[in-house]
């Protein structure tokens, strides 16, 4: 039992922080297209992204260099899976027309 918290808890919160972080870059990207103001929201959301995984990651690794590469897999993981996810609503979704489109266009 001691066993499957010193390798389960790392990597589930590892997936919690990959998946706070890059659906947060995702959401960031999205909302920063039409955004009045891009570059803070790009920044603070930069910062506040960054330092909660790093907090995140410091209260995860608890002095043990192990649990950290536990919760870096399971961060990595996150990225897939959030990329995939994120991949798929845009192609089910409304696609904004691509700029190549308008830019051979003859006159």
């Amino acid at each position: 039992m001691n066993e499957l918290l010193n390798t389960g808890v790392p990597l589930i919160s590892g997936l919690a922080l990959g998946a706070f972080f890059f659906g947060g870059l995702w959401w960031t990207v999205r909302k920063g297209l039409t955004s009045d103001h891009p570059a803070a929201l790009f920044l603070i959301s930069q910062l506040s992204r960054m330092v909660a995984t790093l907090v995140g990651f410091y209260f995860v690794a608890d002095g043990k260099w192990q649990r950290v590469l536990l919760c870096l897999a399971g961060f990595l993981i996150a990225r897939v899976v959030v990329t995939r996810l994120t991949r798929n609503a845009e192609t089910s979704g409304s696609r904004p027309a691509k700029e190549s489109d308008y830019a051979s266009q003859p006159r």
